[in-house]
């Protein structure tokens, strides 16, 4: 009395049937050499190949090769592409709904609140937590421009945890952000991997060896700037003054334009955990079993692949592997 049993779709990913089809076909050929198929031989149109290779269910080699992802990375792809998607939508809805404004008049707490025409336009922030707070709100409501200025040139692997997910939001938005970092930049690991990742998102970034001004610019319109540029943890300047504004941008524009651009990573070679790394993404199903192999954390093996895939441009591990052999790294 057996029956047929249903076999899982990934529709509820985003995946069309006929992508589902080509994609379970590939993964029933194999990859190995003697079973490597260009998309004509897999019974497929080239529409479908490519939105295959675009949801990140296949690579093409460097030989026109149509080669499947492994099954739990493409699944993990899909799963980031449908929250990515979903945080946008969900974004969108709360900055055309008025959410935030409806919130922020909850926070008024004087008697008499100035009315809007009369409010300042230069308010003093105090504290980290209410620069950040203002920070969140500046990027939320950005429409066109980003300006930034980092005159430390270092981003630690802390901060860029903390900023990641403002900057991406921005770039998600189609807001054009341009970014200045201090010389040191170049020195540092951890900075110039954050760095090539937003830039690989958008990003406009270069490097000064001219002393920077802190500065944060949204749109034109607002900017902050630190109330003692020696110790930031005093608090910031907040001014939507037009002609403070302007004047600000001049001097954005005149320390970018004195700039060089963001040196690309082709030309760096990996590390030699890097490298085992890379090798560990041909054989290793789950980043705990790649991990173990090489005897670090799971957060230390992933941020390494984050690194990896930014640099080779890849939009998966399996992909990133095949880059880089071709490259010769390994």
């Amino acid at each position: 009395m057996g029956g047929t049993v249903s076999q899982p779709c990934l529709e509820f990913l985003g995946v069309a049937e006929a992508e589902e089809t080509l994609y379970r076909r590939l993964l029933r050929q194999g990859v190995g050499d003697d079973h490597d198929q260009v998309v004509a031989d897999a019974g497929a149109d080239t529409e479908t190949a490519d939105r295959l290779v675009e949801l990140g269910l296949a690579v093409r080699t460097h030989t026109g090769v149509l080669r499947p992802v492994a099954p739990a990375r493409a699944v993990e792809h899909l799963i980031d592409n449908r929250l990515d998607a979903l945080q946008e939508e969900l974004e969108h809805a709360a900055r055309t709904g008025g959410v935030v404004e409806s919130l922020q008049q909850e926070r008024t707490t004087a008697p008499a609140p100035r009315p809007a025409e009369d409010a300042p336009t230069v308010q003093q922030i105090e504290g980290m937590e209410a620069v950040r707070a203002v920070i969140d709100e500046l990027t939320f409501f950005a429409r066109s421009e980003s300006l930034t200025t980092n005159p430390t040139g270092i981003i630690s692997r802390e901060s860029a945890d903390f900023s990641r997910p403002i900057d991406l939001r921005i770039l998600r938005r189609g807001v054009r952000m341009r970014t200045l970092m201090a010389a040191p930049a170049l020195d540092d690991r951890a900075t110039m991997s954050y760095l090539h990742e937003l830039a690989g998102k958008g990003a406009e970034i270069r490097i000064s060896h001219q002393p920077l001004e802190r500065m944060i610019i949204c749109d034109r319109a607002a900017a902050l700037t630190p109330l003692d540029p020696a110790h930031t943890a005093k608090g910031a300047l907040l001014t939507r003054e037009p002609g403070l504004v302007a004047t600000l941008v001049t001097l954005f524009d005149r320390m970018w334009a004195m700039a060089q651009e963001l040196p690309t990573p082709d030309d760096e070679l990996p590390t030699e955990i890097e490298r085992r790394i890379l090798k560990t993404l041909y054989t290793a199903e789950k980043d705990e079993s790649g991990a173990r192999d090489l005897g670090i954390s799971v957060r230390t093996y992933r941020k390494h692949v984050a690194s990896l895939m930014t640099r080779l441009q890849a939009t998966n591990r399996f992909q990133a592997a095949l880059l880089a052999r071709e490259r010769g790294w390994f």
